[in-house]
């Protein structure tokens, strides 16, 4: 194991402000040490509530209570430090405009958000989960379309024998405190096609660590066997406010456009969502209550916002970006894939908001949606304009409360017994007992 004194020669990988902060802190010890106790006896005797002190770089003057509900809410419980890679990691790959507003861009934007963190802090010695931002998903569409992630396994790969290198976080843990997304079609497996990724399995360096993924099933799959945590695909948040058509009624009763081939192609024997958009492109596309086109439409988002029910049928993986657009747009999800695991389910009322058909009963879309509209729809309607829902599945660039990545640190907050410091100064409590 590499050990590396905090007095060491300069990291690479330590921030600007870092350094600064090293430098400013032992000059300013020097002279102001016995003035800092005392000041912090007294505000602490005279108020108790602050004993914890953590750092927090982005307050909003334009939004005072905002802040103050972050700062409340924002769970306290850990600390987390994100390493300050090389670009090629990941700021290159931004020089593609669409890198950080795709359905995949979740790796971005929580990555920007964990910076402006209160739960982020400067000293990785302090820190009980690392996070590392490798950008895997940005070059997302080839000639055939599919997401191009063939680069994913050797650049993680080079990323966590950097870090494990320059530091010696990784070595003491095995990876069990450090964190990745990995927020394409099956995940930690970092492959687009279902029974490649099964075949390949998880990268065995990352076995140990700890997942934020978009893929998640209900059943046994190689892909999800790691410690995980299920996020939503990423929708960028000002477009759904830019969608959102005010005063008009839902004039579409069932809407969908995506990719729909008429005569599905065998790829690498598989077909394209298991045949079920063929299915219900056959069956419903001249239906007068089904609003189903395939081609692209840059404003489809708004044909969201006047639809009364969504379908969100499996593509290559079980999850879709329909199921965020139609929750953040107020129609109801018609959730169609066969075991699928969906995001935060303490947070999100998913039995009271959506609806889920098994892709056999495809054919009696009709049927079901009709009998739903005459009986419980004004129920779901109501439960889907709670604005928690909404809320807990959009990712922003600062934290807002109950957001995406507020859930996920959230999340992260109960994992603590994989933290190596944590671990070190509960076994120290217990010995001094």
């Amino acid at each position: 194991m590499v050990e590396i004194s905090r007095t060491s020669k300069k990291n690479p990988f330590l921030t600007t402000n870092q350094r600064k902060n090293t430098t400013f802190y032992f000059k300013f010890f020097l002279f102001a040490s016995f003035s800092f106790y005392f000041f912090t006896f007294f505000l602490l005797t005279h108020n108790p509530n602050l004993g914890l002190i953590h750092h927090h770089h982005y307050v909003s003057n334009s939004n005072s209570f905002a802040s103050k509900a972050l700062v409340q809410s924002e769970p306290n419980d850990f600390k987390l430090f994100v390493y300050d890679l090389p670009p090629e990691f990941n700021a290159d790959w931004l020089s593609d405009g669409r890198c950080g507003g795709h359905l995949f861009a979740s790796e971005v934007a929580i990555h920007r958000a964990l910076l402006t963190s209160r739960v982020q802090c400067m000293d990785p010695y302090e820190a009980d989960f690392f996070f590392v931002p490798v950008y895997v998903s940005c070059n997302f569409s080839s000639v055939n379309g599919l997401p191009a992630i063939a680069h994913a396994r050797p650049l993680l790969a080079s990323a966590v024998a950097a870090i494990s290198r320059e530091f010696p976080f990784w070595n003491r843990s095995g990876g069990a405190d450090h964190i990745f997304v990995a927020s394409h079609d099956y995940g930690a497996c970092f492959h687009a096609m279902e029974h490649e990724a099964m075949a390949d399995g998880i990268p065995q360096f990352l076995k140990n660590s700890i997942i934020l993924q978009t893929f998640g099933v209900k059943y046994k799959h190689p892909c999800q066997d790691v410690e995980n945590i299920l996020i939503p695909p990423y929708i960028p948040p000002e477009s759904v406010e830019e969608s959102v058509v005010h005063g008009r009624r839902r004039d579409i009763f069932a809407f969908f456009r995506g990719k729909m081939e008429v005569n599905p192609k065998n790829f690498g024997g598989r077909f394209y969502g298991k045949r079920v958009r063929t299915l219900i492109w056959k069956k419903f596309h001249r239906h007068r209550r089904f609003y189903i086109k395939r081609q692209r439409f840059a404003g489809y988002r708004s044909e969201i916002s006047r639809s009364v029910f969504c379908l969100c049928p499996l593509g290559w993986a079980p999850w879709s970006p329909r199921l965020v657009e139609s929750v953040a747009l107020g129609c109801v999800p018609v959730i169609i894939a066969d075991g699928i695991r969906l995001p935060f389910p303490d947070a999100v009322d998913w039995p009271g908001i959506s609806l889920t058909v098994a892709e056999r009963d495809v054919g009696k879309l009709g049927r079901i949606l009709e009998r739903v509209a005459a009986t419980n729809l004004s129920t779901i309607q109501n439960n889907l304009w709670n604005p928690k829902n909404r809320q807990a599945l959009l990712f922003h660039n600062h934290i807002q409360p109950h957001d995406a990545t507020w859930h996920v640190i959230r999340n992260l907050a109960k994992k603590l017994d994989r933290s190596f410091r944590s671990s070190r100064v509960s076994n120290q409590l217990r010995n001094d007992t």
